[in-house]
This record gives structure tokens, C-alpha cells and sequence, in this order.
């Protein structure tokens, strides 16, 4: 029987969430100057647009880049009348353009909120154990097959909110749990401390 190695990736994020981290307030006509491309942990974030009128009702912000597995995505988010912030729905790992539909009546910003995702392995592996250590809130990692935003959830971990305490230690029986297309965990900022992936 061929010897089978297992990998251990670590993961620790807490990088707070930032309403201006990629788009300072600004009124692009076109294309927005990028403040930065990429998060300090590695991971990808879900974004949001955020209007400080009520003139810009319909028009969009086109945001490109590559999601958690580092595939090329875009999404489209459309601003609404209110001074608001409109939440994507996509992780994105880094940013390459933030395009508008027209100029807008006021400034925005594009930021990051505190969801969170990172790649395990973005190809097809074996989950064979892992730890948490939670952060000071509460919160519940989810595992999923493929990209949280069109994947599907394998199975979910809880954090129990005690900071710096460690929650899960699991060793996964047989062959571990198999994921096909990348194996990608989903969280919110401020729940986990750190994590720590066996795999092969």
C-alpha cells in the first residue's frame, strides 16, 4: 500500500471588518483607484458598496477579481435611494476592478464585512482532523465542497465564544471526509482564534 502523506494547513484571521478597505469615498466615473487588492490573512471576504446619497438609485458597481480557490469571479452590486450599505454575496480573495455604471451623486466606498472564507485545498482532498480555537464571540464554522457561493455544505463546527479556548479537536475516522471540488471553510471575524487542518 502506497504511503499516503497529510498535510496541516493553519489558519488565523482577524483582520477587522472595514467599510473603505478597497474604495476610499470617492465618486468614480468610470473605473475607482484601488486602495488595496488583497486581505493581510490570506482569505477571502464578502463585500459591500456603501452610498452616502440618495441620488444613485439603480446604478451598479461591478467588482472583479478571484474568489477563495482562485477562480476569476465578478459581481454586480446596485445601490439603492437611501444612504446605505448594499452587501455582496461573493468571497472575493483579492480585487482587480471596481467599475461603475455612471458617476455617482455622492461619494462611496467599497469595504469588506467581517464574513470570511479561506481554501483548506483548493483541489479534491480528504478533511482527516482538524482543531478550532475559539475567538470571543460565538459563531459556527461551516465546511464546504467547492466556493461558499456555489458549493455545498459537507458539515459545520461551533465555536462557544471563550476567547483563546480550544473548542474542537477532531480526529475524522476511515478514509476522512471527502471533498471534490476544494475543501473551503466559511466564518466570521472575531469567532475563531485559529485553525488548524489535517488533510492528504
Amino acid at each position: 500500500m502506497a504511503e499516503v502523506s497529510v498535510q496541516a494547513i493553519t489558519i488565523s484571521d482577524e483582520v477587522a471588518a472595514d467599510a473603505d478597505f478597497i474604495v476610499t469615498a470617492a465618486r468614480p466615473n468610470t473605473t475607482a483607484t484601488l486602495a488595496n487588492t488583497s486581505f493581510a490573512s490570506g482569505g477571502a471576504r464578502l463585500l459591500s458598496v456603501t452610498t452616502a446619497g440618495t441620488g444613485d438609485n439603480g446604478k451598479t458597481t461591478t467588482i472583479t477579481g478571484t474568489n477563495v480557490l482562485d477562480e476569476v469571479i465578478s459581481e454586480i452590486i446596485t445601490s439603492t435611494g437611501s444612504a446605505e450599505a448594499v452587501n455582496g454575496t461573493k468571497y472575493f480573495k483579492t480585487v482587480t476592478s471596481v467599475v461603475c455604471s455612471a458617476q455617482y451623486a455622492a461619494n462611496i466606498t467599497v469595504g469588506s464585512l467581517a464574513s470570511a472564507a479561506q481554501a483548506i485545498f483548493a483541489g479534491p482532498t480528504r478533511l482527516k482532523g482538524f482543531f478550532i480555537v475559539s475567538g470571543g464571540s460565538a459563531g459556527i464554522v461551516s465546511f464546504y465542497n467547492g466556493d461558499p457561493s456555489s458549493g455545498t455544505v459537507l458539515f459545520k463546527a461551533r465555536t462557544l465564544g471563550t476567547d483563546n479556548t480550544l473548542d474542537n479537536d477532531t480526529f475524522i475516522p476511515g478514509g476522512g471526509v471527502l471533498f471534490r471540488d476544494g475543501s473551503v471553510v466559511e466564518y466570521t471575524v472575531g469567532t475563531v482564534d485559529l485553525m488548524t487542518f489535517f488533510y492528504a
